[in-house]
């Protein structure tokens, strides 16, 4: 069984505690790896580390041609070891080696979409400046970031931290989940073969308070975190002591619109799609289906026939829709929001229980559901459920749809469904959400930027939006014929 030490400084090395924490495969409950759980001591060795690189070393002052060269170097490495890390996140997180594999395409694209971004930089003259005055805004890297990655999609959320981070000329402090930290380390492991200079990357696994501290240090000039509103909370209180910057994604409670007119199996096979990729553990879930009065009851109707089919089982095996959920504790948390909703009134249309039989003796399975029946006013429609769950309302025309769908403390992403496309137009600009996909669901890529607003968090990912994210500007000015004012006399 393999044992992970912590990275720091160019080097990997055991904690100043020695300790030890299992990694544990969510389908089956075997131990897969031991990893370091790091102290305060160690954080604050990382961050000196970090410090010292961006202080003292030339990684930030390269050109962004160079930058952008190791950028492609560190993509084609994840490209060659793919299905090496999508096994890793199959067995560390459950989801399917498919989604697994989909996720590490995007972590690639990711890396050259910031290299090819990269290319195109450089500081942007005012022409408005008079002739005798070179004016120019010019991109500088933030300083020491801390990324603190969440265990639903451990690979491609830190990318979307580093690659950007890095792009600027950041040095870094990672921090994954303590759940599922494997392909953060593979990832180090690739990064360190590329061959950074020491102190520009450096990764602690181990508890939330980790993350607490990278925050708290006035050593450290940004973080960035994607998790729960408790944690984000955390971080964001803990950063107030030297006003860093913070970008946060805290997840969402996102509703998925289905007009009358919309494209009836389209729309039905979507439904699906929105939630029980990765067993609904996506913060963009579109676990709020909102459907129009007329179909309703033959919407709901298909859709637990089809809920009800679906395959479950682990991820590498052949066959397998949808894997388990990432604890006890989580499957635990999924069950009680669904207990709650059925003393309020709700009803099971489909799952709502552990499955059993073979195959389900060990691991934390939770039987994709469908609940009827559910009002706005419910917890379960205005709290994120974070597992395999879908919850559906009635709504009587594009009014009420819109005051449904905003009627939450989230605002990341929603979803439109309708032929009408004036309609669609008028109802994507009213929705209080980051991203609005119309005829589509859960689609995203490096070019398109990614955040919420509301309570789902602070800042962006992705696109030019997320190289701001780890960027300062700067405004230079040169005067080439200096001249005196004599305002105050000679």
């Amino acid at each position: 069984m393999a044992t992970h030490q912590l990275f720091i400084d160019g080097q990997w090395r055991d904690p100043v505690e020695p300790r030890l924490r299992p990694v544990i495969n969510p389908a089956d409950e075997d131990v897969l790896a031991q990893v370091a759980v790091a102290a305060a001591a160690d954080a604050d060795l990382a961050i000196d580390a970090a410090r010292r690189a961006f202080d003292q070393g030339d990684w930030p002052w390269l050109g962004v041609c160079e930058r952008a060269a190791i950028l492609r170097r560190i993509a084609d490495a994840i490209e060659v070891d793919g299905d090496h890390l999508a096994r890793l996140e199959t067995l560390n997180a459950g989801k399917t080696f498919g989604e697994s594999q989909g996720d590490v395409a995007n972590v690639v694209a990711t890396f050259r979409f910031y290299a090819a971004l990269l290319e195109g930089e450089g500081g942007t003259a005012n022409t408005h400046a008079p002739a005798h005055v070179i004016s120019l805004n010019q991109r500088e890297p933030v300083g020491v970031c801390a990324l603190i990655a969440p265990w639903n999609y451990p690979l491609l959320q830190l990318a979307w931290k580093v690659a950007p981070a890095l792009a600027a000329g950041n040095t870094l402090v990672i921090k994954p989940s303590s759940l599922t930290p494997l392909t953060a380390l593979r990832l180090c492991e690739l990064i360190e073969q590329v061959g950074l200079p020491a102190g520009v990357f450096n990764l602690l696994t181990g508890p939330g308070e980790i993350g607490e501290r990278l925050a708290a240090s006035p050593d450290v000039d940004l973080v960035s975190l994607t998790g729960g509103a408790t944690a984000g909370g955390k971080v964001m209180r803990a950063a107030s002591g030297n006003f860093k910057r913070v970008a946060l994604e805290l997840g969402g409670k996102n509703p998925n619109i289905v007009f009358a007119d919309a494209d009836f199996e389209v729309a039905l096979d979507q439904a699906l799609n929105a939630v029980y990729f990765n067993a609904g553990q996506v913060c963009s879930a579109g676990s709020r289906l909102l459907v129009e009065a007329d179909i309703h009851d033959d919407f709901v109707q298909a859709l637990a026939e089809r809920v009800r089919r679906i395959r479950l089982g682990a991820g590498l095996a052949d066959g397998t829709q949808m894997g388990p959920v990432i604890s006890a504790g989580q499957r635990d948390q999924v069950l009680g929001m669904v207990s709650g909703a059925l003393e309020e009134g709700a009803q099971i249309l489909a799952g709502g229980r552990i499955p059993q039989g073979e195959g389900f003796e060990r691991g934390f399975w939770l039987e994709p559901t469908l609940l009827g029946n559910v009002r706005a006013s419910m917890r379960i429609a205005r709290e994120e459920i974070f597992g395999p769950v879908i919850t559906v309302e009635r709504f009587e025309g594009e009014a009420e749809a819109l005051q449904l769908a905003n009627d939450t403390p989230f605002g990341l992403a929603a979803g439109v469904w309708t032929r009408d496309l004036a309609k669609a137009h008028r109802v994507a600009r009213r929705l209080r959400a980051g991203t609005v996909w119309i005829n589509d669901y859960n689609a995203a890529f490096p070019q398109a930027p990614w955040g919420g607003y509301k309570s789902s968090g602070i800042g962006r990912e992705l696109s030019r939006a997320g190289l701001d994210e780890f960027s300062e500007f700067k405004h230079l000015y040169l005067n080439t014929s200096p001249a005196a004012l004599n305002w105050f006399g000679v």
